[in-house]
C-alpha cells in the first residue's frame, strides 16, 4: 500500500468516528470535599497512572468587551484552593480579554482516559513577586523569549523574531539575570464553578459539577449529559 493508498483508506467522514467509553463512572461519594482537592486527584492519576503528555495543558476561552470568543492552548503552572494560574504576555489578546472581560473558561481535556474538566471563573492578574518568582524557574531561552515576543501581534516574517531573540540572547548570555518584562505575568483563575466529565457507555456520561456557594462551602449537582 503506498502513501495515497493509506490516506484514502482513512475515515475522514467525523461522523463516522465513534468511541465506546468506560463502563465505571463518577458518583457523588467518589468526590472530594473541594473541587481544587478533586481536580489534584485527577490531575496525579493523569500525569502518573496515564502518563498524558502535557497533563497541565488547558484550553483557555475568553471573549472580548464585546463579547467576541477566542481560544488557545495554555499551560496550567499552579493550582491551589485560591485557584488556577498560568502566565502569558498581558498585551496578548487573551490579556487583553481579561482585561476589559475577566470571566474566563478552562478546559481539561484528557481524551485518553474519556475525561474532562471544566473550570468556569473570574481571573485577576499575579502580584509581581508571585510572578519573578515564576520566572526565575523558566528556563533561560524561554525567558528570552517572553521579551523577544510580542504576543499575538502581526509581523513580518520569521527572520525578524529569530533576530530579536539572537538580539536579546547577545544582551543576555546564559547565565546572566534576565529581568521579568513589565508586560509579561500570571492570572490566577479563581473557580466559581468545576465540572468533572467521565466518558460512559452510551454517551451516558457522567458530569458532576461544584458550585460556589456564597459562605465559601461547594454545592455537588449532577448535570444530564
Amino acid at each position: 500500500m503506498n502513501d495515497r493508498d493509506a490516506v484514502s483508506a482513512v475515515p475522514f467522514d467525523p461522523a463516522l468516528m465513534r468511541k465506546q467509553y468506560r463502563a465505571e463512572g463518577l458518583a457523588e461519594s467518589d468526590l472530594a470535599g473541594t473541587p481544587v482537592a478533586q481536580f489534584a486527584r485527577w490531575f496525579r492519576q493523569a500525569a502518573t497512572q496515564a502518563h498524558l503528555f502535557e497533563p497541565n495543558a488547558m484550553v483557555v476561552s475568553t471573549a472580548d468587551g464585546e463579547g467576541r470568543p477566542s481560544s488557545r492552548t495554555v499551560l496550567l503552572k499552579q493550582f491551589d484552593e485560591q485557584g488556577f494560574v498560568f502566565y502569558t504576555n498581558y498585551d496578548s489578546r487573551k490579556g487583553r480579554d481579561l482585561s476589559e472581560n475577566p470571566y474566563v473558561s478552562l478546559l481539561f481535556p484528557w481524551h485518553p482516559m474519556a475525561r474532562q474538566v471544566i473550570v468556569s471563573g473570574v481571573a485577576r492578574r499575579t502580584g509581581r513577586d508571585e510572578t519573578a518568582a515564576y520566572f526565575r524557574t523558566r528556563p533561560h531561552g524561554s525567558q528570552l523569549g517572553a521579551w523577544a515576543s510580542a504576543q499575538s501581534s502581526v509581523i513580518a516574517t520569521r527572520a525578524d523574531l529569530d533576530a530579536s531573540y539572537a538580539e536579546l540572547a547577545a544582551r543576555y548570555p546564559e547565565g546572566e539575570q534576565v529581568p521579568v518584562p513589565p508586560h509579561w505575568g500570571g492570572f490566577r483563575v479563581a473557580p466559581q464553578s468545576v465540572e468533572f466529565w467521565q466518558g460512559r457507555e452510551n454517551r451516558l456520561h457522567d458530569r458532576l459539577r461544584y458550585v460556589a456557594e456564597p459562605d465559601g462551602s461547594w454545592r455537588v449537582e449532577r448535570l444530564s449529559p
